[in-house]
């Protein structure tokens, strides 16, 4: 998938549908499982770009990974070693600040970049508390922006409080903290994606949680069987588009439902789409199939807590906020500033372009609705979530045209969704 794409679908959105694996829980399996004492096997692991910039840095520290039918087989070594060479991340955020914080124990040089997208994301936030630890590490731009060099050093059990949520940040300190000289806690002011706190109990790591406080006591996790479901937040784009779209009914089948990331199905039952959930048996992460049948909707305000549970979501929750009565309002997601792109800003201009009425906050924004959208030429800014985003808000242009200047970033995550959303239009483009 390269170049750009001119979006000219009509709806209604109709059928069921299978996402590919949760990235964040692909990330995570690549990761941990390189740890290990043991090999470990991976079920429904996300085939997409940003996933393999994780693998190729596992192999990179002498993991073998392979693929072995519906598995992919992780042979973790006896201890990680030195990378040959610098190691590239691509597009992967997840990827560089969790590799910071296992390479911070590691003995010898790494150099962690990016493409020119993650080369512009900060890092300071990860390595401010990792060097409280004892990490040596260094970044270019007053040690605020990638490339980081990364020295081994010994490690010291840290309490963190982190003045944001951020399962990244999290992640990157416990994972330190798995080599740390004594136990390490991350407190947060809201939960964020708890991921990690869960594969890596369940690979028999010691973590004791304490309301909004996380404590790891150093020490290897053990290999198994990982299950990954489907990512919820590839969904969205379609679940959102159906819960606007008049006429449709779509079902996501077999996605996760971990409560720290359903954030978004409270908001579609609060603005009054209609959502059935049908949970499967838990392995691990919870999962399900989730129906969304349009309704008219009415705008609602995302705020404080809610908002690390549906983080990634709220580009198209901006796009749905378009087609609902009355205001949404989206408060305290300052973190949508330094993702792929600054996505308030990308969503923002994209909008109003369409004919929006969008207010931007440095912290969210607020949309009046509905209202009509128009044709509209889109900068993409190298972010997935913005290009997934625009192309469900064609669907409300009454027939007109999306351009969209670049869709190749959609296989960092969901590389089958334009074939997944022709489906669900019934093959229209």
């Amino acid at each position: 998938m390269k170049g750009s794409m001119i979006c000219r679908r009509r709806g209604p959105l109709q059928g069921a549908f299978e996402v590919p694996g949760d990235k964040s829980v692909s990330h995570r399996a690549l990761l941990f499982s390189a740890l290990a004492t043991s090999p470990s096997k991976v079920r429904g692991l996300l085939a997409a770009e940003d996933v393999g910039a994780t693998r190729r840095a596992v192999e990179a520290l002498g993991a073998v990974v392979r693929d072995e039918g519906a598995f992919v087989v992780v042979e973790p070594p006896e201890r990680l070693s030195e990378p040959q060479d610098v190691v590239d991340c691509g597009n992967s955020g997840t990827s560089l600040r969790l590799l910071c914080g296992v390479l911070a124990a590691v003995p010898g040089l790494s150099v962690l970049t990016g493409d020119a997208s993650l080369r512009r994301r900060p890092v300071r936030r990860v390595l401010d508390p990792l060097r409280r630890m004892g990490a040596v590490l260094h970044a270019r731009d007053g040690d605020r922006l990638p490339p980081v060099v990364v020295r081994g050093a010994p490690l010291r059990g840290t309490r963190h409080v982190l003045e944001v949520a951020s399962a990244q940040v999290k992640s990157a300190l416990l994972l330190a903290g798995l080599f740390a000289d004594g136990p390490t806690t991350v407190e947060e002011p809201h939960l964020s994606r708890d991921h990690t706190e869960r594969m890596l109990r369940g690979m028999g790591v010691s973590l004791a949680v304490d309301g909004l406080a996380v404590t790891v006591t150093p020490g290897r996790p053990r290999g198994g069987t990982v299950e990954v479901p489907g990512d919820i937040s590839s969904a969205a784009f379609l679940l959102c588009a159906a819960a606007a779209l008049p006429g449709s009914r779509v079902t996501a089948r077999n996605v996760g439902l971990n409560p720290s990331r359903t954030g978004l199905l409270d908001v579609l039952q609060a603005m009054g789409a209609r959502v059935r959930i049908e949970p499967r048996a838990d392995e691990g992460e919870p999962r399900g199939d989730v129906t969304v049948e349009a309704a008219p909707l009415s705008g609602t305000v995302i705020e404080g807590a809610l908002v690390p549970r549906l983080i990634d979501e709220l580009p198209v929750v901006m796009v749905m906020a378009t087609q609902a009565r009355g205001r949404t309002v989206i408060r305290d997601a300052r973190e949508l500033r330094v993702k792929e792109s600054d996505r308030l800003a990308s969503m923002g201009e994209a909008l109003a372009a369409a004919g929006a009425k969008v207010e931007l906050f440095e912290d969210g924004c607020a949309i009046d609705g509905p209202t009509p959208l128009g044709p509209v030429a889109v900068r993409t800014r190298l972010d997935h979530r913005v290009a997934m985003s625009m192309a469900v808000a064609q669907l409300f242009a009454d027939g007109g045209e999306v351009h969209l200047d670049d869709v190749a970033c959609v296989a960092t995550s969901f590389p089958s969704f334009f074939d997944v959303l022709d489906r669900l239009c019934g093959g229209g483009r």
